[in-house]
């Protein structure tokens, strides 16, 4: 009699991608707030259209499955919507390390093959610096917290919130193999050049699952409930 060998998750094929972590927010708590300084407050509700919305905007500027989507940015409210959108749509969220070197940053940008940037205004002149270097970047998107546009070499495509505004506020996100690459950063614990890890949708699902067990079920000093509030300090390019 023949034996079936069952492959790993055959017997319930529920793929853990990351839009699936919207989906308790948006039932349950719609109306909570995350709060970016003094500067942004947004409900879950409003970003996840923002996040639709940004979707839109970079699909239509030419993201596709699998391109590597560079961010520049503070930990913002931004950075969060582009960590859900980015990935959720099949594409590759490079979290750029913007306290490296030029040539640390020149070097990650052309070994990832960049396809798209967006870059915060005080973050251009480190891509001014080495513009002319790069080999695969095609568009850049400005980030600004006022809409001023800096001198620069670049030929920016567009600012980020224009760009959402003239976007639609629904987008299909596909149903992925869970295993797709999600995100690349390069890490500069090791000697020589900064060496490129990339973690897939399962397992940055599994990462926030294991951090909601740490954190959510027992009695500790760690203990966050519901009601808390919740400050990030790392860098959320790390």
């Amino acid at each position: 009699m023949a034996k079936k060998v069952y492959e790993p998750g055959e017997s319930y094929k529920y793929q853990l991608l990351i839009k699936h972590i919207l989906e308790m927010p948006l039932a349950f708590a719609p109306n909570q707030e995350i709060v970016y300084r003094d500067k942004v407050r947004l409900t879950y509700r409003a970003m996840n259209e923002r996040i639709h919305r940004l979707a839109n905007g970079l699909e239509k500027i030419g993201v596709g499955a699998g391109d590597k989507v560079c961010i520049f940015d503070y930990d913002s409210h931004r950075y969060l919507e582009c960590f859900f959108a980015v990935p959720m749509m099949g594409a590759i969220m490079h979290t750029q390390n913007w306290r490296l070197s030029p040539e640390q940053i020149l070097y990650t940008m052309n070994h990832a093959e960049d396809k798209i940037v967006l870059i915060h205004q005080d973050f251009v002149p480190l891509l001014d610096a080495i513009w002319d270097k790069l080999t695969t970047v095609k568009k850049v998107i400005l980030i600004t917290d006022d809409g001023t546009k800096p001198e620069s070499k670049i030929p920016f495509d567009t600012e980020y919130e224009e760009m959402l505004a003239g976007a639609a506020s629904s987008y299909d996100f596909p149903d992925l193999d869970e295993n797709t690459q999600a995100t690349i950063f390069y890490t500069t614990g090791t000697t020589g050049l900064p060496k490129g890890v990339h973690f897939s949708h399962r397992q940055l699902v599994l990462h926030a699952q294991a951090l909601l067990l740490a954190t959510g079920s027992y009695e500790s000093i760690a203990r966050c409930k519901s009601n808390d509030v919740y400050m990030p300090i790392t860098p959320m390019f790390h």
